[in-house]
């Protein structure tokens, strides 16, 4: 029997479910996450002490360590800023676009080092909609495709991971990247 999700009527409350999602088990439902993500429609004063930009790169601001089960961070887009192509390092992607639009752009995983990487596709992510990939489904970037505005998405990453491969796009060389965070709970996180 299925279950539906709670909705979720503000960033707390979405906070405060995922954390009780993951206290029960470790069996990650993707329907259920996805549900729950697109039950919350974005409004930016209840979020906005986590969304920390920079000139000069996309940053990585942590919201919650979920019990140490997951991560949850607002990923903050400057006007063309995008993402290197990246895996997961096996772990579940759920992302939620909270401002902007995103572009997520889908790569089969090289099958050997020294040619371009293999699109699958490409999606729109407009206000409000959610996304979801894991190594199994391949590799993605994401971008912030508009020279005028700002983007702002909510990704939660169980379990978290501290690194992921990047890939080169036009040899499929791959290098280790380590995940570092911007800010903390809203606070700037030093020398990052």
């Amino acid at each position: 029997m299925e279950t539906k999700a709670k909705s979720a009527n503000s960033f707390q409350e979405l906070v405060s479910e995922c954390r009780k999602v993951f206290d029960s088990g470790d069996v990650v439902d993707v329907d259920y996450i996805m549900e729950l993500l697109a039950s919350y429609t974005s409004k930016p004063e209840e979020w906005k002490k986590f969304a920390k930009f920079d000139r000069h790169r996309y940053t990585r601001n942590l919201v919650d360590e979920g019990n140490g089960k997951y991560n949850m961070m607002l990923l903050c887009w400057g006007e063309g800023m995008a993402s290197n192509i990246h895996d997961h390092s096996n772990a579940h992607c759920f992302m939620k676009n909270l401002m902007g639009d995103l572009l997520e752009r889908r790569y089969d995983f090289p099958a050997e080092e020294g040619g371009e990487m293999v699109g699958r596709g490409t999606q729109d992510l407009k206000l409000n909609q959610v996304a979801y990939i894991n190594d199994e489904l391949g590799l993605h970037r994401v971008e912030n495709p508009s020279h005028t505005d700002v983007a702002v998405s909510l990704h939660i990453y169980i379990p978290p991971f501290d690194q992921c491969n990047i890939f080169d796009p036009r040899t499929g060389k791959q290098n280790v990247s380590k995940m570092t965070f911007w800010s903390r709970y809203g606070k700037r996180t030093p020398f990052q």
